[in-house]
């Protein structure tokens, strides 16, 4: 199955952005996605380089950005389902904007750990809020069509991000990043006062009954039910496995990035920015190839998966033979490029399929389930890395991240034949019409 993902000259798209609701949602999603890379390159920036972190303190920042996610993301797809979606961004948004702001005034590292922890507790909050959003104010015909734009506005973000970033920090430093980063959130916010707070379009199916049952239950009988949703649909267990185990072995070496540019004789500190940029181009070309290639999500994946790690395998190594010049500007960020286009192919077939595969009413809880999932592997991913980098240094973590990314991508081609059986086996409407006990 194709995914189309390039926007295009489909005429959706068109019908799209008349829809005043779903372009108020996207033009607060991409304020906000743009500040998101401004605050973590400066993050990185002031961390990494200027107070010259240990790889285990590299590893406690992003352990501390990433835990609230683990422990919160079932209860916040639960509260999603249950609340009004468009108040939960808002408040998200404010909230993070004060704790973003917060940072300017942070000297040392406990400060940034609490504020992190505080803001990725906000962070939960939105994610199910904004994806169970897409689908109260996008007919279903246009639902594939509105994912895509809303990846192109969060890879887009990476491109224009870190480049804007990288000429803030040259120009007026680390905490002025910090403030407009703080300015973003609070503009999302604003801007979503726009958006509708009931449902444009009626989300009302076969599971009425079933729905008002669910909304009588528990949190813990709330988070249960998304599990066992993504479990009943094989293409979105595996998936889901796929994904969290990419993102286990990525997260040893890619959360140590900073120390492996660190090795670089006179390194640059707008390097990283370069990098990252390169990075969300390589995933926006991504994008666009998705659309053009005929064939399974789960192949997408695995050949993303594959093509990160060969450039995570070779990038180690050759990094520790480089110094600082025009050439190694052009080596990392076309690596980098590479592994975009990888870690896109990976990510944005699973996520248009979860939501191609998602009934509205289970948008929360089967979100916020996945990000509980694929943040417990964020969580143990660079915990192990900062431990690997510790006893063996970087290069031998980028090593065996590329070697296991490929192992685990031929892995899954052996056994997708064996899987695509299985789902042509499961009747995918009755599979979401089934009522969840």
């Amino acid at each position: 199955m194709a995914t189309n993902l390039s926007p295009g000259n489909d005429p959706t798209v068109a019908s799209l952005l008349r829809n005043r609701a779903y372009r108020t949602l996207i033009t607060a999603q991409l304020i906000s996605n743009l500040g998101d890379w401004l605050h973590l390159l400066a993050l990185l920036t002031l961390v990494g380089i200027k107070w010259q972190a240990t790889p285990m303190q590299i590893t406690w920042v992003t352990l501390c950005a990433v835990v609230p996610m683990l422990l919160g993301g079932p209860f916040a797809g639960a509260l999603a389902d249950r609340l009004n979606r468009k108040w939960l961004m808002i408040i998200s948004d404010v909230l993070r904007a004060v704790l973003v702001f917060g940072l300017i005034f942070a000297d040392q590292l406990w400060q940034v750990y609490i504020i992190l922890v505080l803001k990725g507790l906000f962070d939960v909050l939105f994610s199910p809020a904004k994806s169970g959003k897409i689908k109260e104010v996008v007919p279903q015909e246009h639902l594939q069509q509105a994912v895509s734009i809303s990846s192109f506005i969060e890879q887009g973000s990476k491109i224009a991000g870190p480049a804007l970033g990288g000429l803030l920090l040259a120009a007026v430093g680390i905490h002025w990043c910090f403030v407009i980063d703080a300015f973003t959130f609070l503009l999302s916010g604003i801007i979503l006062l726009a958006l509708p707070g009931h449902a444009l379009f009626d989300t009302v199916d076969e599971e009425d009954a079933a729905k008002t049952q669910e909304r009588q239950r528990s949190f813990l009988s709330d988070t249960a039910a998304g599990l066992r949703y993504l479990v009943r649909i094989p293409v979105i267990a595996y998936g889901t496995l796929l994904l969290c185990l990419v993102l286990l072995v990525l997260q040893l070496a890619d959360s140590q990035t900073i120390i492996l540019l660190r090795q670089i004789p006179d390194i640059n500190e707008d390097l990283l920015g370069w990098c990252i940029t390169a990075s969300g181009i390589g995933t926006l070309l991504a994008a666009l190839l998705c659309a053009k290639i005929k064939t399974s999500h789960l192949l997408q994946m695995s050949l993303g998966a594959a093509l990160m790690g060969i450039v995570f395998g070779l990038v180690g190594p050759f990094a520790g033979m480089l110094h600082a010049g025009w050439h190694t500007t052009f080596i990392l960020t076309a690596s980098f490029l590479l592994a975009g286009v990888g870690a896109g192919f990976t990510f944005i077939p699973f996520q248009v399929m979860l939501q191609e595969q998602t009934p509205v009413h289970m948008t929360g809880r089967v979100f916020g389930t996945v990000n509980s999932l694929t943040s417990a592997s964020s969580v143990a991913g660079p915990l192990l890395g900062g431990i690997l980098v510790t006893a063996s240094g970087v290069i031998p973590a980028f090593v065996l991240t590329g070697a296991s990314l490929v192992v685990m991508s031929l892995a899954i081609l052996c056994i997708k034949k064996w899987i695509d059986i299985r789902q042509s086996k499961q009747s995918i409407p009755a599979a979401i019409h089934q009522p969840l006990k």
